[in-house]
């Protein structure tokens, strides 16, 4: 398998606290990826270090068969869009890709310009003056235009509204498809996710919770429903990931390639936001499980 990012004991630490810690990852190559997680878990964090725009306190991080920011051959092959998807208000829209095409040897100016013509937008207008979809469509246009190997979103759709969230998404689905990109996509929005990416990664607490292909992520995670009792009785190849009582009755979401067949507890399939929630919800170091997530799902 081709990885297009590979992490191992992965930390970042500022001052005295660490913003990522002992985080291990294996991102294939060729996929749409979501990494999703609470405000302060270091996806940013991850995101930068991919990126290169930190450097690593501990541990190693190789992207794309390089050390990130690794010479100007190892930059042509990331492009990165910030959360705030920054564009310069002074310039033109015109001017931002003149300004790519000089900055990145691999530039596609052709495409650039026909992404422009597509989305509408007057090569002669400024960013300043542009909406915030408007400004996220040309960061995205920067970005695809780089022709890099892996793009990495970092929140892009965050300050959008609910119609120009879609269209961003539809165009980075289109964007995947016609061109071969991997991608890296941070975001609050489950919907999101689901929407355009085949893999996920959970980061909690500044550590990876799961990750792994979402369709192994579905087929992997259970719901059980059953009168009030103590999950511990489970076998021991079920890990149970959250735990709910409410008045009589338990439900549990529970990690097993297969779930046991027993008559008192109801099995049914719990969708990606469940899956997710059960991970945010669940601190790192809860001790549900003798393995951590992430080590059980490979």
């Amino acid at each position: 398998m081709s990885l297009i990012l590979k992490a191992r004991a992965l930390g970042k630490k500022y001052r005295r606290r660490w913003a990522l810690s002992n985080c291990t990852l294996d991102v294939p190559a060729g996929r749409v990826v979501g990494l999703v997680g609470p405000n302060g878990a270091g996806k940013s964090t991850l995101l930068n270090l991919a990126s290169g725009m930190l450097t690593p306190t501990s541990g190693d991080i190789e992207v794309c068969g390089g050390r990130p920011a690794g010479g100007t051959a190892q930059l042509a092959k990331v492009g990165f869009v910030a959360q705030d998807t920054p564009t310069y208000a002074g310039l033109t829209i015109g001017e931002h890709l003149r300004l790519g095409d000089r900055l990145n040897p691999g530039w596609d100016a052709a495409l650039a310009e026909r992404r422009i013509r597509r989305l509408g937008l007057d090569p002669r207008q400024r960013a300043g003056r542009l909406s915030g979809g408007q400004r996220a469509q040309l960061a995205l246009t920067l970005g695809i235009a780089k022709r890099p190997e892996l793009l990495i979103l970092d929140e892009p759709v965050a300050a959008l509204d609910p119609l120009a969230r879609r269209e961003f998404m539809r165009d980075l689905t289109d964007a995947v498809a016609e061109h071969g990109l991997s991608v890296v996509l941070s975001s609050h929005l489950v919907s999101d996710l689901e929407r355009v990416c085949d893999h996920l990664i959970v980061l909690v607490d500044s550590r990876v919770q799961a990750a792994g292909d979402v369709d192994a992520l579905l087929a992997t995670h259970h719901r059980f429903t059953g009168t009030r009792r103590d999950p511990a009785g489970l076998p021991a190849d079920h890990h149970v990931v959250s735990v709910h009582h409410s008045g009589r009755d338990t439900t549990l979401l529970v990690r097993a390639d297969a779930p046991v067949d027993d008559p008192a507890w109801t099995v049914s399939r719990p969708d990606l936001e469940d899956v997710v929630l059960a991970y945010l919800g669940r601190p790192a170091t809860d001790g549900h499980s003798p393995r951590s997530a992430l080590e059980a799902l490979r």
